[in-house]
């Protein structure tokens, strides 16, 4: 059955109209290009281009953006594993950047330091909602000639100094994951005011036809031409990262409601923060004046272990216990997943991997952070089970607070 709390706006309506219509590929339908010119208004940019996930619309900026063998990337240190195997399927190097320990997002000082004569592209990553110092990357990047792009997976309709997020960098990705502000299940975009990354972004995901343009995805709208023996059909190197047109309907009925869905993430998130505010042991993510963060997650310092004695482990069991929902750990330090950590990067290109290691201590803020954080949800659509949810962590806080933890 139909979710009717998160699905409420015009999703069915939208899916029977693509199940009743001629073309349920992006290659002829409609809904793909809708999508793309509805998403690019809210953004603010001249093109947006749809993908199947917010990782290969990574791939596909980097593609664009030029990256190749053996260029230098550089990455936080603390975000998804998809940024680094983003990196690596372009037969590129990460390089990882240290974080700032209050905002959780890339340090601009720690970026300049890993720029080498290799270095072609920067990746940021607005953490949980929240943008890094895009001036100061932008700054850098612009001395040193190197294409930004924008990972905004966790933070559609963000802002930094009153400019959307999306606006600032070369380029920039979205992610239309199940848990994301707007979710369709799995989907991506990419966003760009650049003619060159809007053709190259939308030809490298859809198998390099040289028909496709910066704002146009059909490939089949010329029967005559497409159908003539001696057509010549691809021009460029491409994938398959194309998103369908159900999942495109989806999207643009909750592209509707986004105002709404933004503001109870925003909501929830201060019912929570103002109780950890009056904590000593429970710190959330900064968000520095003239930065809006929408909360795709609330993200937390825990230090309960370090002040009353209380694990991080327990403070989530006994959350649990008195109702809460369950307590997200943030994911490991990219380098120090296995994958990572036992080389097997290296078989993707030994020539370029076979001499390169990752080993703990490169980014001592995010290793050191990583474990403390928690990571609250968001996306409560009733707010009277927000109201619950904080009670229950105040209860806790005060039990932990009175030694009864």
């Amino acid at each position: 059955m139909i979710n009717p709390i998160k699905y409420k706006g015009n999703e069915l309506k939208y899916l029977e109209k693509v199940l009743l219509s001629e073309s349920w590929s992006s290659t002829g339908g409609p809904w793909n290009k809708t999508l793309e010119e509805k998403f690019s208004k809210v953004i603010g940019t001249k093109y947006a281009v749809a993908f199947n996930s917010g990782t290969s619309t990574l791939h596909a900026a980097l593609e664009a953006a030029g990256v190749g063998y053996g260029d230098e990337v550089i990455i936080p240190s603390f975000t998804v594993m998809m940024n680094t195997t983003s990196v690596l399927h372009a037969n590129a190097i990460p390089v990882y950047a240290d974080i700032n320990p209050e905002t959780f997002t890339i340090d601009p000082l720690d970026i300049e330091k890993r720029i080498t004569d290799k270095t072609k592209a920067i990746v940021v990553v607005s953490i949980y909602g929240l943008s890094p110092d895009m001036d100061s990357i932008m700054e850098i990047a612009n001395k040193n000639n190197l294409i930004v792009i924008e990972d905004n997976a966790q933070a559609f309709m963000s802002s930094y100094k009153g400019r959307n997020l999306g606006t600032i960098g070369h380029m920039a990705s979205y992610s239309f994951e199940n848990t994301k502000h707007l979710s369709c299940g799995e989907g991506g975009m990419i966003v760009t005011d650049n003619d060159y990354y809007a053709e190259m972004t939308r030809k490298i995901g859809g198998h390099g036809f040289k028909n496709l343009k910066a704002k146009e995805g059909r490939v089949r709208l010329r029967s005559d031409i497409f159908q003539d023996p001696d057509y010549k059909r691809h021009d460029e190197l491409g994938w398959n990262y194309r998103l369908s047109e159900f999942s495109a309907a989806i999207v643009i009925a909750q592209l509707e409601r986004a105002e709404e869905l933004i503001g109870m993430r925003k909501k929830n998130a201060e019912l929570f923060i103002e109780v950890m505010n009056e904590t000593n042991f429970m710190t959330p993510q900064l968000t520095p004046k003239d930065y809006v963060n929408t909360y795709y997650t609330l993200g937390a310092i825990y230090t309960g272990y370090e002040k009353y004695g209380v694990k991080w482990k327990d403070f989530r069991k006994m959350y649990v216990d008195e109702g809460g929902d369950g307590i997200y750990g943030a994911w490991s330090v990219p380098y120090l997943e296995p994958m990572m950590a036992d080389r097997k990067y290296v078989k993707r290109c030994p020539p370029i991997y076979k001499d390169l290691y990752y080993k703990k201590g490169l980014c001592p803020v995010a290793e050191k952070i990583q474990p403390l954080i928690m990571q609250f949800k968001t996306n409560y659509r009733d707010i009277d089970i927000v109201r619950e949810r904080v009670d229950i962590l105040k209860n806790v806080i005060r039990k932990i607070e009175n030694g009864q933890g």
